[in-house]
């Protein structure tokens, strides 16, 4: 008996099931959380965010923490508002917000990520600042501004506080 002879009809399945490679390898990395799962504005996956030099203080009281920016647009317009002084509330448990003084640059931000614990992100449908103290789930329109180093337990107190936040100068 012949075997027979291979055909074309496989290659439009094997061409549609790389096209779904894609998007399911994105689900895939939201269900493990992190930055894996940060999404471009065209739904490719993106590299975890770069961090940059600015390095910023957030003081409570006494106490201070410390952060470094990610080098994206809308961490760059955040930069440009401090120093800066806010009054965090507690929303959800885990995580301090309050509102900024005016939308931030979406400019190049990817559709949303999973922060982790310290996370400085911008919600931009309400145009605030949120400082995770515990990790979360994928959020669309979440935006990455950048990671606390160290002193993460000053801001998890529940609040609300005073927090004043300003540029670490070298």
């Amino acid at each position: 008996m012949e075997t027979p002879a291979p055909t074309t009809t496989h290659r439009p399945r094997r061409a549609a099931l790389a096209l779904l490679a894609g998007p399911i390898l994105g689900l895939a990395a939201c269900a493990f959380g992190g930055h894996a799962m940060a999404q471009t504005p065209r739904g490719t996956p993106s590299a975890p965010p770069k961090e940059s030099t600015m390095k910023i203080r957030l003081i409570v009281g006494d106490k201070v923490a410390t952060a470094t920016l990610y080098e994206n647009a809308t961490a760059r317009d955040f930069a440009s508002l401090l120093p800066l002084s806010l009054t965090m509330t507690d929303y959800d448990t885990i995580e301090r917000v309050s509102d900024l003084p005016r939308r931030l640059s979406v400019q190049g931000a990817p559709e949303g990520i999973a922060p982790a614990a310290g996370e400085l992100t911008h919600y931009a449908p309400w145009g605030n600042l949120a400082v995770f103290v515990e990790p979360r789930s994928y959020s669309r329109s979440l935006l990455p501004l950048g990671k606390v180093d160290e002193g993460l337990a000053v801001l998890s107190q529940p609040g609300p506080y005073k927090l004043r936040i300003e540029r670490v100068t070298p």
